[in-house]
């Protein structure tokens, strides 16, 4: 990368990374804190967690299309002004329903697809792929620094004060934004970072990405449904106050994260990603079943954490790697993006079914739910095919004309180890989709 691209790449993930600290960090200790909320039930709480994923579903796609004609900087400000008034408001309140409202607004906020879609217009097509690989890693280490974070920072300024957090962290993008993003040239479609309207059937209708969508869903509903009650548990059954709870997160987290690495490495260099995909989604079960029994064991319950979050980081970095290998050429930005709100959506859903359960005085039902929800995608998951274990290249071609782009895709995939060359002559992009173990890079770039 250049320096311009490099500064691109590390104020956006910035961005990224102050925007869904705060979300994280509210994860661990929401249900304890939203209980002392006027007319809270422990459905409006689930509904109160899940929410923003509803809205952020809802919005993010709209957000990366409008932004092709208004510009990706002002609709990544107003994402994070609505982002930062959400946080107020939620901050402010002192009712479930205000707080429902902030998180609905903090979703509505959905800058996601925005950021990347400026990212891709700040790089070169060679160099988009270590851009989007390090916004994916700030996002992870994020996560895992809010777990604990969350715990310690609510013992000294309430949940409330985390909100408000969440807003001046909001008022820390808005000036990395102003100050270190800069500004592109011009804002282009790229099809490899945002959604296509006239693909999004094509998706659609591909089985394999509908299998790894489910995934994500199932995922993230299964990660908010077990917050909605674990907090809870480790409070009045387990002993251990809301304060304490990262001494839990922490070395889990740790632990987990060590784990998943050999995983990751084997997976993808030994071309065995299905075999521990589904060792995972079954590693999801024996979590859940744990967490059914487990009582008040304190030892059983951290192990059982460890055992999720070893599955759920290996499953977290494999389900977008897989979307990226199974996407057809020219549509990995729009499987992303279907992607990406099905992952949002699961929250809600995971939240609003947990706290329906909760709310009829059955939190070990949750758990029960939650292995269910591990069987159904287990075997959705056990008809998925091999994956492709093809990468995504993109190569700047400049003006040509269509016939110039027929012969160039024909002469690309004679080349051995390209499966797949599309050439969008409007945006004078060529997409590949290689096998790195047998395309020789030095041959393709020299047709470039």
């Amino acid at each position: 990368m250049n320096t311009s691209e490099k500064r691109a790449t590390f104020s956006l993930a910035s961005i990224f990374a102050v925007r869904m600290l705060g979300l994280f960090m509210i994860l661990p200790v929401f249900s304890l804190y939203a209980t002392h909320l006027s007319a809270a039930t422990p459905m409006l709480i689930g509904i109160a967690l899940g929410i923003y994923g509803l809205t952020q579903a809802i919005f993010q796609l709209p957000f990366g299309m409008i932004s092709d004609r208004l510009g990706r900087k002002p609709l990544i400000a107003f994402g994070l002004i609505i982002f930062a008034a959400g946080s107020i408001i939620a901050a402010s309140s002192s009712s479930i329903y205000g707080v429902i409202f902030g998180r609905a607004l903090q979703g509505a906020g959905a800058v996601g697809s925005t950021i990347i879609a400026l990212i891709a217009d700040l790089t070169r097509e060679e160099e988009r792929t270590k851009a989007m690989a390090f916004i994916g890693t700030s996002v992870g280490i994020t996560f895992a620094v809010s777990m604990v974070l969350g715990p310690v920072l609510s013992a000294y300024m309430n949940v409330s004060g985390i909100f408000w957090l969440m807003f001046a962290l909001a008022i820390v993008g808005l000036f990395i934004l102003k100050f270190w993003v800069p500004t592109p040239k011009h804002c282009g479609l790229h099809r490899d970072a945002e959604p296509v309207i006239g693909l999004i059937a094509t998706v659609l209708k591909d089985r394999e990405l509908l299998r790894l969508d489910f995934g994500i869903l199932a995922l993230h509903a299964l990660l908010t449904a077990n917050f909605v009650v674990i907090p809870i548990i480790l409070t009045k059954t387990a002993g251990l106050n809301e304060s304490s709870q990262w001494l839990l997160y922490l070395p889990v987290l740790l632990l987990a994260f060590i784990s998943m690495i050999p995983m990751i490495i084997l997976a993808e260099k030994k071309r065995q990603l299905r075999p521990f995909f589904l060792v995972s989604v079954g590693l999801l079960f024996v979590s859940e079943t744990i967490l059914l029994f487990a009582g008040n064991h304190l030892l059983l319950i951290g192990f059982s954490l460890y055992v999720f979050f070893t599955a759920f980081s290996f499953l977290e970095a494999s389900l977008p790697s897989l979307i990226s290998k199974q996407a057809p050429a020219g549509a990995k930005g729009t499987a992303m993006g279907i992607y990406s709100s099905s992952q949002f959506f699961g929250i809600f859903l995971g939240g609003s079914f947990a706290g329906l359960l909760l709310q009829d005085h059955l939190p070990h039902s949750i758990f029960l739910l939650c292995a269910l929800i591990t069987l159904v995608w287990f075997f959705i998951a056990a008809r998925m095919k091999n994956p492709r274990y093809l990468t995504t290249q993109l190569f700047n071609v400049g003006k040509i004309s269509s016939e110039q782009a027929e012969q160039l895709s024909n002469k690309l995939l004679k080349i051995p180890g390209v499966a797949e060359a599309v050439i969008i002559v409007q945006e004078g992009v060529a997409y590949l989709k290689v096998d790195r173990k047998i395309i020789n890079m030095d041959e393709l770039k020299g047709i470039f």
